[in-house]
């Protein structure tokens, strides 16, 4: 399975997110480690979800950029 992961860059470092996973999210200083740390976070997350029996949602956000004037 493969699940989006929104990445975003704040003045004190990197946030990502699975949409599709709500509350799996990781926090880090690089764009590197938070990958790595929201890849674990994911597995986990899905971990505890078969633990305790809730359905595992497929995978159905997507991006797209839209492009417009600056």
């Amino acid at each position: 399975m493969q699940y989006l992961v929104i990445i975003e860059q704040s003045e004190h470092g990197y946030r990502a997110y699975a949409p599709d996973l709500p509350d799996c999210v990781a926090m880090a200083d690089t764009e590197a480690e938070v990958l790595h740390l929201i890849h674990e976070s994911i597995q986990l997350h899905l971990e505890m979800m078969r633990e305790e029996g809730v359905p595992i949602p497929d995978p159905t956000a997507r991006s797209a950029y839209v492009e417009v004037r600056s």
